[in-house]
């Protein structure tokens, strides 16, 4: 990895990017789901709920849900009966998806703070891993998709769900113009945190384009790889297997 790497648009060390990113979701973690509802129109939901139908967890499975936060994805997939394991690099995210799994009675759940990068389960332990709208904010994104395939079982399978770049005429440019001027001032007047969510407008026009993406899941072992658009590109559902 690079000596430099960005952290939204400012170039800063992969220590200092680590230590920055677990501060910006220290800061959001109170306010994160409604600020996702706000940020989406409340769309973050629906593509969360199709998310899950893809993975099709099952009776009995054991997935890795990967920053896994508040446990939005956690909770789609233990209704459906999988054993989840809830990984995230940041406790306070951790801490309030907990408060939100006890509030629920929901069971089937272990939370545990991890690295993306230097996950500590020993190989070939999953099913399933999966990751939303978390891996743009990892500091070395082909080390995390490496360790994703080394702790699958052999016929285990890779879903992320990511920002990308809307390829639909307008749309994509309207959308980057709503996001790089309102989002920070929705972050500002309800979360009283502008900075932070100037950070993930950033990251999210930083990250890899679909294909690209999907390029880099292959070089990290995954075979069958391919993405799905979904308006045109804003969120993608990225998905490979470990053969």
């Amino acid at each position: 990895m690079s000596d430099k790497v960005h952290f939204g648009d400012e170039v800063v060390s992969p220590e200092e990017k680590t230590r920055k990113v677990g501060g910006v979701f220290s800061s959001v973690a109170a306010n994160y789901d409604i600020m996702n509802d706000l940020m989406s129109g409340g769309m973050h939901r629906l593509w969360k709920d199709r998310f899950v139908a893809k993975v099709q967890p099952r009776a009995g499975e054991r997935i890795l849900d990967v920053a896994g936060g508040t446990g939005d994805i956690a909770f789609r997939m233990a209704k459906r009966g999988a054993d989840i394991v809830v990984t995230d690099i940041n406790p306070d995210m951790l801490k309030v998806g907990m408060e939100r799994a006890e509030k629920r009675g929901l069971e089937r759940l272990t939370w545990q703070v991890e690295n993306a990068e230097k996950l500590t389960f020993e190989d070939n332990s999953f099913d399933a891993y999966t990751i939303a709208f978390g891996i743009r904010n990892v500091t070395d994104i082909p080390a995390a998709l490496r360790e994703a395939h080394r702790v699958l079982k052999r016929g285990g399978r890779f879903y992320c769900l990511e920002f990308s770049t809307s390829e639909w005429p307008g749309f994509g440019k309207a959308y980057e113009i709503y996001s790089e001027n309102m989002i920070p001032k929705i972050g500002k007047a309800v979360a009283n945190d502008e900075d932070s969510y100037r950070y993930l407008v950033e990251s999210i026009r930083r990250f890899p384009r679909m294909a690209e993406f999907e390029k880099m899941i292959g070089e990290a072992g995954f075979s069958q790889t391919k993405h799905e658009p979904i308006l045109g590109g804003l969120v993608a559902i990225h998905s490979g297997w470990k053969v």
